[in-house]
């Protein structure tokens, strides 16, 4: 069995009363192993029907796979293409029952290392925004590179306090996502190392830090808009305790009923304020489905937003498709609404992105292109006054423009669907090249594997992009970025 301290088994045998033994019981079985698919590149049965390796559904979660412990899926190609993301099949539920619409504004608030984030960033399909937040640096760069991974291309990732970000987002978010930080008691059976460090204190501290958060969320909600706080903890004071001190200090919040699933249990108002509608929270418990423990509840701002905060859809334009009124608006330094908002590119970049981008399907607004220096960035739609605030990305990296030259970015490449890029290889499973390339190896192409003899082709493992080479002559020069390569 799982270390388990003994402060924590008696108050959990006085919240379970006869649910106990089976509650300790549970801690006797393996910890369970799972995957959730991008769906912006595949679907679940898409998935299924590859057969990769041994999965089996999530019933809790559309896009949710577990598969055994002997599977090392990390290992496999289909992992660095951004097909699928690692994570605990409790962690996955969060992200999952928040009800995230294309083209909404969303927020995750504590975001590192990007499981949630991810899903988030995947439901808005490529619309909308998703501002991806953590307050340390080092996980903040974790979480950029998994929505790189998975081609989330409307971002804008930063490392900030919620203080700081209240300050600029007042009213602006149509989702907000708060996995708070806690005191883990509910990942005890995964990370033994959480449990010899628990003490019966850490719940009161986390508790006093998840109600400064949320209040900083609540203020950035809009009306109308939902919040979606998370734990992976049994503690109630960190759980249906906060909630009632939400709903107290915040009238204009209200909870909503969660869907409900075999093995979902409601939350108890006992634990809390009495508040009949706590029920509506969800516990997760690692004695009546298989994953370990969680905490959620949705709550609602009263009200109606306004049509101004939607993020408006557009239809826009590539550089090689935009129309000569375009182009010549274009012409110049009109900078895009953004932080630290660079010029736009002149006529002549505009040509060289253009050039580059006439085998690509996929539209690009011009009126959303920026350029820092050498980098051209395709930003989303922010605030004028999100200046100064730290941050790591803000949209998508596409390339550098290097004297008459484009060349393209990683994180571009992870973006696009392989029928949508004329120049490309697409190597098979099983292709012993596909290793070689994850490595930084030089191929050698074969007449016919692609449209042209040379040039830049987007290399896939399949139908899944993996990063960009330079043909030459019959030899493929490695593109994949260096940090990203297998050792």
């Amino acid at each position: 069995m799982a270390y388990l301290p003994e402060a924590f088994l008696n108050r959990m045998q006085e919240m379970l009363g006869e649910e106990y033994e089976d509650f300790l019981a549970a801690y006797e079985e393996p910890r369970t192993y799972g995957l959730r698919v991008n769906t912006r590149k595949i679907t679940p049965e898409e998935f299924e029907k590859l057969n990769v390796f041994s999965v089996r559904r999530i019933p809790w979660v559309k896009n949710g796979f577990f598969y055994d412990e002997d599977v090392r899926p990390a290992r496999h190609p289909l992992y660095a293409a951004g097909v699928y993301y690692l994570q605990e099949p409790s962690a996955m539920t969060p992200a999952a029952c928040l009800p995230v619409q294309p083209g909404e504004r969303v927020l995750d608030l504590c975001a590192a290392p990007g499981g949630k984030a991810t899903e988030l960033g995947a439901k808005l399909k490529g619309r909308g925004l998703l501002v991806a937040n953590d307050l340390s640096a080092s996980r903040a760069r974790a979480l950029l590179y998994n929505l790189e991974v998975f081609g989330i291309d409307n971002a804008f990732v930063t490392n900030e306090t919620p203080a700081a970000l209240a300050g600029v987002f007042e009213g602006f978010f149509d989702k907000i996502l708060v996995d708070a930080p806690c005191s883990g008691e509910g990942m005890f059976r995964k990370e033994e190392a959480v449990a010899r460090d628990w003490t019966p204190e850490k719940s009161e501290y986390f508790s006093g830090q998840q109600r400064e958060i949320v209040s900083r969320a609540v203020r950035m909600l809009r009306p109308g808009g939902m919040l979606l706080y998370s734990t992976c903890t049994f503690a109630p004071c960190e759980d249906e305790q906060t909630i009632s001190w939400v709903l107290e200090q915040f009238p204009e919040m209200h909870l909503v009923p969660l869907p409900e699933y075999e093995g979902f249990s409601g939350g108890c108002p006992r634990w809390g304020n009495g508040e009949e509608t706590l029920k509506y929270c969800v516990r997760l418990w690692p004695h009546k489905m298989h994953g370990e423990g969680h905490f959620l509840a949705l709550l609602e701002k009263d009200g109606q937003g306004q049509a101004e905060n939607r993020v408006p859809e557009r239809e826009g334009n590539t550089g090689k498709t935009a129309g000569k009124k375009e182009k010549k608006k274009r012409k110049g330094a009109g900078s895009a609404p953004g932080n630290n908002s660079g010029p736009g590119l002149t006529r002549k970049e505009l040509q060289i992105l253009e050039e580059f981008l006439e085998p690509c399907a996929r539209n690009f607004p011009t009126d959303r292109l920026e350029q820092r220096g050498q980098k051209v960035y395709l930003v989303p739609e922010l605030p004028e006054n999100v200046r100064g605030l730290k941050f790591l990305r803000n949209g998508l990296y596409m390339g550098e423009i290097r004297k008459d030259r484009f060349v393209p970015s990683q994180q571009l490449a992870m973006t696009l669907r392989a029928d949508e890029f004329r120049e490309r290889i697409c190597l098979k499973l099983e292709d012993e090249r596909v290793e070689r390339y994850l490595r930084g190896e030089t191929l050698n192409i074969l007449p016919g594997e692609t449209e042209s003899p040379a040039g830049w082709k987007l290399v896939c493992v399949g139908d899944y992009p993996l990063g960009w080479g330079k043909l030459v002559k019959g030899v493929l020069k490695n593109k994949y970025q260096s940090s990203w390569r297998k050792v």
